[in-house]
């Protein structure tokens, strides 16, 4: 059975006294009847109920748009969508010490792990029997939760203040640790949980080895990294080689699943999708509306592509509810092998059904008049009708002359005008809306000039018209309407491990580029197409409406007429392939996948654009620009993205050339300052020095990070 994941409420007071000022005037003081008090972390029954209730705080990335702002606004791979949010994507003068959207909390939330944690760590030697079966697997959580929460503090800070100890009264002293001091205590906190944690969970959900084992090789990897280039380094050489080992493990022990789709397949709660060998560790969510809490999982709002406004489409629950934030950038387009690599496929949404007869676009006269329009169309009559394609993205490439922009002709004035949705395909009109990446003349653009963008994707700024990732939607909401989704959310998975020794190897130097490329295969061969693969399915977690008891009788969520999901997707059109589906077999795609040697990363056809924008010449540059470009195609939009840029010191050279923030005029990387997130004001106005007065400005600044 799964973890419980009821938040347990006296974890609440436990994190009110980790960092926060209070009174302590006597009259204040009341006495706790309504619920145990902390006396209750001093029984065995108490801890274990302390551990479950910690486990809510791995929920924290996905319960809302701070995920999206600390993790995936303001790289390479994605920009703002149709809503906007400047200072996180565009590095504006908003994101400063007092904004409160996502750093904030980030603080308030890892520190609200911490004490816990540290209450966990000191009572459970004390008061929970040593001969207890769980003894070593609770010490072991604690551990794992409190290297956890302080990861994911220095990344996104730098150094913080290290607190060990729980709480028995109100703290208002504390002093910035450095970087070099937290990864001290974050790896010396992992290997306890490495040593004492099972290699099988107790329960599912529940934090294993394997865990401790995967965030071992990444803090190693991040200590390692660019970033910390002023004092790591006696310590590059032997992380490195944890890297290697640690993630090792991990893959033996969480085998890739054998087809990508695997991993988005999702079809109800709980489902087999859920239960795959490639994930470590996952964020345990379901339709239990009593688990929920606040926000539950809020991933599927976020990256989808506006449909509802346009005509013979509406929301359903198949199709998400379109929050809109971030849209996939020209670099993310680019940067697949479309025709081979499967992962595209399995990331993105092209294709979307109509729901609304009533409301779908009709054949005009000027349609008509123009010759335009397919044989056979009438005016007034319908270009789509339920249960067809109403909407479709087309993704081809420089050099396609199929499509042109088709400007609607008022036979009353006489006048003709664009229309945003409305292309023609071979001199004729295509009946779903369609969009197209690039027009017959267009040359290879990264978009970053709204005013000389690609085909008509982003013909509205900010972009509302996306090819939307697909990995995080939900079927199975329980309303149109309803932020709560239902599914899981991966934390860790074994294909980011096979990543990391990639790029530990490819660290060691030039001799050991072999090994990366063994490594980096493993998920090129698993992405390629497998022999008998229908290459036109999509298959995402958008298809649990068909198991959803709130879509019985309703077509799919609320619209009478079927389902926005749509089990398409435009790969032999956007390919310009269609008519040659025999053409294309499985070993063509899984020989163009694997990587013989160097030459094919130094000469990839794919990644050369991406080569030249950001001026990479040498061996070693190109080498680490497809690692990182073989991250986005795994793992994108899974958020790593900002961490990952910022930790390799290539976040302002990739959102310079990949992200249209440049050109709009809202704000300006500072590499002096962006690779860190501002401290929050809240945090320095509420602490005080060692003489417990307030802090000064000077002394304030002093705790900030530069810039900020």
């Amino acid at each position: 059975m799964k973890l419980n994941k009821t938040l347990f409420t006296l974890l609440i007071a436990g994190v009110a006294g980790g960092m926060a000022t209070s009174c302590s005037d006597s009259f204040l003081d009341e006495e706790l009847i309504t619920q145990p008090s902390t006396d209750r972390f001093k029984t065995q029954e108490g801890l274990d109920e302390l551990v479950t209730g910690a486990y809510q705080k791995l929920k924290f990335k996905f319960n809302y748009i701070w995920a999206i702002e600390c993790y995936n606004m303001g790289v390479d791979e994605f920009t703002d969508a149709n809503n906007t949010m400047p200072a996180w994507n565009h590095y504006s003068q908003d994101l400063n010490s007092a904004e409160t959207g996502a750093n904030q909390p980030m603080w308030d939330n890892m520190y609200g792990l911490i004490e816990p944690a540290n209450i966990l760590i000191t009572n459970i030697p004390q008061f929970y029997s040593q001969s207890s079966a769980t003894y070593n697997t609770r010490l072991g959580e604690a551990y794992f939760l409190r290297g956890y929460a302080y990861f994911e503090l220095v990344k996104q800070f730098g150094g913080v203040p290290i607190k060990l100890n729980p709480s028995t009264s109100v703290e208002t002293t504390f002093t910035r640790n450095s970087e070099e001091e937290v990864y001290a205590q974050i790896i010396s906190d992992l290997e306890q949980a490495y040593s004492l944690l099972p290699e099988s969970p107790e329960a599912t959900g529940r934090i294993t080895k394997w865990a401790a084992a995967h965030f071992l090789a990444k803090a190693h990897l991040f200590r390692a990294s660019e970033l910390y280039s002023d004092w790591n380094d006696s310590y590059i050489a032997q992380d490195l080689q944890d890297v290697i080992k640690y993630g090792t493990e991990v893959c033996n022990a969480h085998p890739l699943c054998s087809n990508y789709v695997d991993l988005w397949d999702y079809t109800e709660p709980n489902g087999a999708n859920e239960k795959v060998s490639e994930v470590i560790l996952a964020a345990q969510f379901s339709n239990d509306e009593s688990t929920w809490g606040r926000y539950g999982n809020q991933m599927h709002l976020y990256y989808p592509s506006v449909y509802q406004d346009m005509a013979g489409t509406k929301r359903d629950i198949s199709g998400g509810r379109e929050f809109s934030y971030v849209s996939a950038t020209e670099y993310t387009m680019q940067v697949f092998d479309r025709v081979n690599d499967s992962r595209f496929w399995k990331s993105f949404i092209t294709c979307y059904g109509a729901n609304d007869t009533s409301s779908a676009p009709t054949w005009s006269k000027g349609d008509i008049q123009s010759g335009y329009a397919p044989e056979g169309a009438v005016e007034g009559g319908k270009r789509f009708v339920a249960g067809e394609i109403g909407i479709k993205y087309i993704v081809n490439n420089p050099g396609d002359t199929r499509y042109t922009k088709y400007e609607e002709l008022n036979t009353e004035t006489g006048l003709t005008a664009p229309v945003e949705a409305k292309i023609l395909k071979n001199g004729k009109i295509s009946a779903p809306h369609t969009f197209v990446r690039y027009y017959a003349g267009q040359a290879q653009s990264w978009n970053l000039d709204p005013q000389n963008s690609t085909g008509n994707y982003y013909s509205i700024v900010p972009h509302k018209r996306s090819v939307a990732l697909s990995k995080f939607r939900d079927g199975y909401r329980n309303s149109v309407a309803s932020q709560f989704g239902t599914r899981d959310a991966i934390i860790a998975r074994s294909a980011e491990d096979v990543l990391m020794v990639a790029e530990a190897y490819i660290r060691q130097g030039e001799s050991q580029y072999a090994n990366a490329i063994e490594w980096i295969n493993k998920l090129r061969d698993r992405a390629a197409y497998q022999a008998g693969e229908d290459r036109s399915v999509n298959v995402d977690g958008g298809q649990a409406y068909k198991n959803n008891p709130y879509c019985s009788g309703n077509g799919g969520g609320y619209s009478p007429d079927g389902a926005i999901y749509s089990e398409e997707n435009t790969y032999y059109e956007s390919n310009n392939l269609e008519g040659q589906e025999n053409v294309y077999n499985a070993q063509s795609s899984l020989d163009n996948m694997h990587l013989n040697s160097v030459s094919d990363i130094y000469n990839s056809e794919v990644d050369q654009p991406i080569y030249d924008a950001l001026g990479c010449s040498s061996n070693a540059d190109k080498m680490m620009c497809f690692l990182l470009n073989e991250r986005t195609r795994e793992l994108c939009g899974e958020l790593y993205r900002w961490e990952d840029l910022a930790r390799t010191m290539t976040l302002d050279a990739r959102w310079h050339a990949f992200n249209d923030g440049v050109s709009r005029g809202i704000g300006e990387f500072d590499p002096a300052k962006h690779y860190y997130r501002p401290i929050p004001q809240s945090f320095l106005d509420g602490i005080t020095n060692e003489n417990g007065g307030a802090l000064s400005n000077e002394e304030k600044q002093a705790m900030q990070n530069p810039g900020y």
